[in-house]
């Protein structure tokens, strides 16, 4: 499944890119075959016993190589400056509008993932996936440049029927062992509109990797005909706390799998 050729190395140019907006689009980090692969695998009936939530890489083998995988994890590693570890791990497939339907599958409303993953000191970032060419009409990601600079941002729940809502109670742990409880919900960021938005463009087997502030989601599958799939990792750097205890115990990334 992984790739023949030389792990991605980024430019300084491009790291820099990563800083400044706050997201950085890398093509090719998989190859059609490495995709395919993937797809053929999710669509089997058995490999739903290998599901573990958002700790399936840690039991499914498919889903542990795009976690370590070397255009994924190393380039992690370049913009964290040392060891990624994995926190998560998320599949999402939109499905297109139905016949009779305005929309299909619904989108996540704009949020920060570090309201969703506390973590000290917070180096969280994520690297989404195209696991089908995406655009805005399918339900694409949509970033806000820029939106990672300030201080986590006030949020509300999430009404807009294009974003599926939930609210759930998650266990927390600090470093000295005080636990507790913290209610979070789908969040809305209070201060950033459509129009401050990127509606991304990526192709199959392309990614984007950003920050734990920038602030990100997607709107529903307005196609008729096209699924929108998405791959996703969260990593933290090699000795931060990740508060939630769900997904405290993270998992080195193996930088020699490649």
């Amino acid at each position: 499944m992984q790739a023949e050729s030389l792990p991605i190395q980024l430019t300084n140019e491009q790291i820099g890119q990563f800083h400044a907006e706050g997201y950085l689009v890398v093509a090719d980090l998989l190859n059609t075959d490495e995709v395919k692969a993937f797809l053929r695998h999710q669509a089997d009936p058995e490999a739903e016993s290998l599901r573990q939530g958002l700790r399936t890489h840690l039991s499914d083998p498919y889903w542990r190589e795009l976690a370590h995988h070397p255009n994924v994890a190393g380039v992690a590693a370049q913009i964290l400056g040392g060891r990624p570890c994995i926190v998560q791990t998320m599949y999402m497939a939109k499905e297109p509008a139905g016949p009779d339907e305005e929309l299909g599958g619904a989108g996540i409303s704009l949020h920060q993932d570090s309201h969703y993953l506390p973590n000290e000191p917070d180096t969280l970032m994520a690297c989404w996936i195209a696991m089908s060419d995406t655009d805005p009409e399918n339900g694409g990601l949509c970033v806000a440049p820029g939106s990672h600079k300030d201080d986590l941002r006030e949020t509300t729940l999430n009404t807009n029927p294009e974003h599926t809502s939930w609210v759930s109670e998650y266990g927390m742990r600090s470093p000295d062992g005080r636990e507790w409880t913290e209610e979070l919900y789908s969040f809305d960021v209070v201060g950033i509109g459509e129009e401050d938005l990127d509606r991304l463009t990526v192709p199959c087997g392309s990614g984007v990797f950003f920050t734990s502030r920038t602030v990100h989601g997607s709107y529903a599958n307005r196609s008729r005909t096209r699924a929108r799939l998405a791959f996703a990792v969260h990593y933290v750097k090699e000795g931060t706390w990740v508060f939630r205890t769900d997904v405290q115990d993270t998992t080195p990334v193996d930088l020699q799998q490649g």
